[in-house]
């Protein structure tokens, strides 16, 4: 797969702010990847409705076990979603579109690596979600996803939830994250896709907490996703979050393992 450039997610101006933000984003998705042709880490062969309907149905979350012990909840600002102990000693902030398939690569990678450290207290994550691929690509994936996201930290299940969606992601192009879709997702997470959850999903419940956590977003100076800040610091080298054998000797660097 060839390695591409992180775009530009907004104006110069805010290039200049992002220069001063301590960030990773080697590679990755920004706003300028519309009418691109998009080459994913990897296919997920239930990723879209038709993919669905032929597979059987979506993908199991890895590691559910693990994840399941892994509480989530909102941030005291209310934009970001934080999963682990908030007074563990280290924070690693993560910023993703569920859309972008170099965020699931992260995921499958340092994602991954950093699922021991949260669960033996030695750091917490938290998440901020965007959207902005559904400007690139058309439709409204990337916001019902983090509808979905947002809703199922109320459900006590963000952590196998958020795992899964990204296991089961469309094809950046592909409009593919429809509310049936998303609910197919919640069944391989056990006791998520309660009737509450459902309402969420089909009624945007959290639709404008989606915009506010895009402004944080933006607000970040970010220059695309995903975004990997550990104590404010950003990871080298710049691939590293995409590997978790990497990834882990790169935390241990900075002191956590």
């Amino acid at each position: 797969m060839a390695v591409r450039t992180a775009r530009n997610v907004r104006s110069a101006g805010i290039a200049a702010v992002a220069a001063a933000v301590l960030a990773m984003t080697a590679t990755g998705c920004g706003s300028s990847d519309a009418g691109s042709d998009p080459k994913p880490f990897a296919k997920a062969g239930a990723g879209t409705e038709a993919g669905t309907e032929a597979g059987g149905g979506a993908k199991a979350a890895p590691d559910a076990a693990a994840l399941a012990q892994l509480p989530a909840r909102m941030a005291a600002d209310g934009t970001a979603i934080v999963v682990g102990d908030p007074k563990a000693p280290n924070t690693v902030q993560v910023y993703e579109d569920p859309r972008c398939p170099y965020c699931k690569r992260f995921e499958a990678g340092g994602g991954a690596a950093l699922v021991p450290l949260v669960k033996d207290g030695k750091i917490k994550v938290e998440y901020t979600i965007a959207s902005f691929l559904d400007a690139n690509f058309g439709g409204s994936s990337s916001k019902k996803a983090a509808n979905a996201l947002r809703a199922a930290v109320d459900a006590g299940k963000f952590s196998e939830f958020h795992s899964a969606l990204f296991e089961n992601q469309p094809e950046e192009p592909k409009d593919g994250f429809t509310d049936s879709f998303l609910l197919k997702i919640a069944d391989t997470v056990p006791g998520l896709n309660s009737t509450a959850f459902q309402a969420a999903v089909r009624g945007q419940t959290h639709k404008d907490w989606v915009k506010t956590s895009e402004k944080a977003f933006e607000d970040s100076g970010s220059q695309g996703t995903p975004t990997v800040l550990v104590n404010g610091k950003k990871i080298t080298p710049g691939d590293a979050v995409y590997d978790a054998v990497t990834f882990t000797k790169a935390l241990k660097e900075l002191g956590i393992g």
